[in-house]
């Protein structure tokens, strides 16, 4: 008897003692009060649980598990007023909440540069992230005064501009096919407005923007180098609010309500240059006739079902004209769009679906009708793809999902009118599907460890309809077979490995190292020393194998006075296989048996980035300086010999600065200072049967003098009305008036030549360029 009573007792202590100990989850979502706009990398930290909380992800949701009980919460995000809560939880809550900005934080919003967490950097897992909130860029100095996500970007370290003008970029060595541009989880393959003098990015309807380089998440696959991560704004579901901007190249408009109030909203966002319309004062009448301009459009909406479900439609549409009179015509353009669907399974558990779409097409005219001629040339892709959180407790975050993508290439065709003489062409088209499963957890240990791992698997089909060819080593077909539609041609498949851990020796102190490998499955060929909208998109095939990328880093962070000084040292050590380049006098355009062109070797890329930043006060601002390397060997180009990429920058030293003088005055400045490109000189002239030829050295043996210039920006804040902000931003680009080379040429055509020696001729694009631009914005 005495024995049932002591079990009695046991069970019944344990019950009650379990019953308080028992784990219970906190979550919801955590928005901006203005506007309704989701906040990711918001924080919920248990302030009497050392190194407990949770962070929301890119739609503003998060899970937490906690011990039954009391405890106090705190919602943190930079910028807004924290909100702190004692509770007593006893069962599973949702906690829905709302942050807003103090009077004035809203006033210095965008002259401060703001990370998700003041040390972040420090304390999470993930390698450093370039990421930039579009709204707090908006007074850096950029060519024409057109504010500009992705040349800002190229303003950070590890992360290079392809030129002067040029929207594209080269991270840490790879090439500039080798980064994954994503807009509402879908593809752009061309990024740029007027051959790279602005990309396609309007800031205005961009929420957050990320760039990975080391450590990739494992969600990620497809580009060997980076993934610049882009999403566009919700809308305003509050009331109805519009923005924009009158500027001397191009103007915008925003415009963004709700459909239901705190359920629903929309924004559409549209933006053109008029630089055509200067054009009519010249005394050439073809330049007079000539178009020259570009325009885009982004448009979202969602919708909250209920508090498990939320729907979103989202695209972008956007086209480059260029042509001169009846002579020729050029244009290009991006179409995408995204149709999401959240739903949260459980307090723990959040899916997102998506069906996604993208394509970009570019087409070439000389002459008109008849007497004309033109080529075009696409790629298309239809993207299915589930992604699911997991929140395991307050130590493990898991990530998991997959996706499959259907490639269609179509390498051109040539149309042309009947007084020309051409045959028409038609290559065929190039189909593939691209698959990808992932797993990744986020795990603390202790107070100490933060790591992030996960495993990548992705698959590649080559596939019919279409005719495979097989190729000796002199480019010449050995044997061809035809395939039906949808039927495998070759199959490559690989598993990625993704790692990063962070060592946190205390809170303004941390160690990082990551290592990612990537496989990437499509290529895009170029002769140009720049990247062109007519370089060709081709396919992993059964001569053209995937392109592998390892990166292992290793970094060192260090916040002071408080989080506002941060300095970080990164090293990086990155191997690529199976690179690709084109033989010389190769021919990219509608050459059905293009891969007859190519040569096939390896790259490597090493290099270590320096950066101080200060990120609070009236004065903020950034320096950073990389010394790196980017090499490549192939054994059909210079006997084997490695040799500079044309993307190899010995040095590169960026100085970005913001000064708020008062509440109505704001002055910026940028300097920039690298090594000059890589390029192919000739070393000699001889002369053969009359005719003189140049002898070409060794393959980027040479090249362009070093680039360095200083911009200057300010920005005039107008007195405020009621609903209506306004400003003037006044810059000036290249403000020493520096010729920087934009391409050397050689000739013996110039004044007082009698010896008829030859000479290097630079051409600069661009030298000072002053510009304003109005902006507004009222609610």
């Amino acid at each position: 008897m005495k024995q049932n009573s002591l079990f009695a007792t046991v069970f019944f202590l344990a019950t009650y003692f379990l019953s308080f100990s028992q784990d219970i989850t906190v979550s919801g979502t955590i928005t901006d009060g203005r506007n309704g706009e989701d906040l990711f990398g918001a924080s919920v930290v248990v302030t009497d649980m050392s190194n407990t909380g949770a962070r929301t992800n890119v739609y503003g949701f998060y899970s937490l598990t906690i011990p039954a009980g009391k405890h106090q919460l705190s919602y943190r995000s930079a910028g807004f007023e924290n909100q702190t809560f004692d509770l007593n939880i006893t069962q599973d809550t949702l906690i829905n909440l709302e942050l807003f900005m103090s009077d004035e934080v809203q006033k210095l919003e965008e002259v401060e540069i703001k990370s998700k967490k003041a040390n972040n950097n420090i304390t999470s897992a993930q390698m450093e992230v370039t990421r930039l909130d579009p709204q707090a860029i908006k007074t850096i100095p950029i060519l024409f005064g057109e504010q500009d996500v992705m040349k800002t970007l190229q303003l950070t370290p590890g992360i290079k501009g392809g030129g002067e003008g040029s929207a594209g970029f080269y991270v840490r060595g790879g090439g500039a096919d080798q980064n994954l541009i994503l807009l509402d989880e879908s593809t752009v393959y061309n990024a740029s407005h007027l051959l790279g003098f602005f990309s396609v990015f309007n800031s205005d309807a961009i929420k957050d923007v990320a760039l990975y380089k080391s450590g990739i998440p494992a969600e990620f696959g497809g580009r060997a180098s980076s993934v610049m991560d882009v999403r566009m704004r919700d809308g305003n579901n509050k009331n109805l609010a519009a923005s924009g901007g009158i500027g001397l190249i191009s103007s915008r408009l925003t415009v963004e309500a709700p459909i239901v109030k705190d359920k629903g909203s929309f924004i559409v966002s549209g933006r053109r240059s008029y630089a055509d319309l200067f054009l009519v004062f010249s005394k050439d009448e073809q330049v007079r006739d000539a178009t020259l301009f570009f325009y885009d459009l982004n448009a979202k909406a969602n919708y909250k079902l209920n508090d498990k479900n939320r729907i979103y439609l989202s695209g972008y549409f956007g086209r480059d004209k260029f042509g001169l009179s009846d002579a020729f015509g050029f244009n290009w353009g991006n179409k995408t769009g995204t149709i999401r669907w959240n739903h949260l399974i459980n307090d723990k558990l959040f899916v997102n679906t998506s069906v996604i779409f993208s394509s970009f097409d570019y087409e070439f005219n000389i002459g008109q009708g008849e007497d004309g001629f033109g080529i075009i040339s696409s790629i298309r892709d239809i993207n299915v793809k589930q992604d699911y959180n997991y929140y395991l407790n307050s130590n493990n975050s898991i990530k998991f999902g997959v996706n499959a993508i259907h490639h269609t290439f179509m390498p051109g065709a040539l149309e042309s009118g009947s007084n020309v003489g051409f045959n028409e062409i038609e290559l065929e088209d190039r189909n593939a599907l691209e698959l990808g499963a992932y797993i990744q957890n986020e795990q603390k240990i202790g107070n100490r460890w933060a790591l992030m791992y996960g495993l990548r698997y992705s698959g590649f089909n080559y596939m019919g309809s279409g005719t495979a060819y097989e190729y000796n080593d002199e480019g010449e077909v050995t044997s061809e077979k035809s395939y039906d539609s949808f039927e495998s041609i070759k199959y490559y498949q690989g598993f990625e490995p993704r790692f990063s851990a962070s060592y946190i020796i205390n809170e303004s102190n941390s160690i990082k190292v990551g290592y990612n490998r990537i496989y990437q499955y499509i290529h895009q060929l170029s002769n140009t020393t720049t990247s062109s909208p007519t370089d060709v998109w081709v396919p992993t095939s059964n001569n053209v194998k995937p392109q592998i990328g390892d990166q292992i880093a290793v970094g060192y962070y260090k916040n002071f006075k408080k989080n506002e000084y941060q300095v970080s040292v990164e090293t990086y050590y990155k191997w690529l296989q199976n690179q690709i380049d084109y033989k010389p006098n190769a021919n990219l355009v509608l050459n059905g048996q293009i891969e007859k062109e190519l040569v096939y070797g390896k790259g490597r890329a090493y290099g270590v980035e320096f950066q101080i930043k200060k990120t609070k006060g009236d004065f903020t601002g950034w320096f950073n300086y990389t010394l790196s390397r980017a090499l490549r060997s192939f054994d059909d180009i210079d006997g084997g010999e490695e040799f500079s990429a044309r993307q190899d920058r010995i040095h590169d030293i960026n100085l970005v600065l913001t000064y708020n003088i008062n509440k109505k005055f704001v002055v910026s400045s940028s300097f920039v200072y690298y090594t000059g490109d890589a390029v192919t000189f000739p070393s000699a002239i001889y002369e053969m049967n009359g005719y003189e030829v140049p002898y070409v050295g060794k393959r980027n043996g040479n090249r362009l003098p070093d680039y360095h210039r200083l911009d200057l920006g300010l920005t005039w804040y107008l007195k405020e009305r009621k609903n209506y902000k306004h400003n003037l931003s006044f810059s000036i680009y290249n403000v020493y008036n520096r010729e920087n080379a934009f391409s050397v040429r050689f000739t013996d055509d110039f004044e007082g030549n009698t010896t008829g020696q030859t000479q290097a001729v630079q051409t600069a694009l661009f030298k000072m360029i002053p510009s304003i631009t109005y902006n507004f914005n009222f609610k």
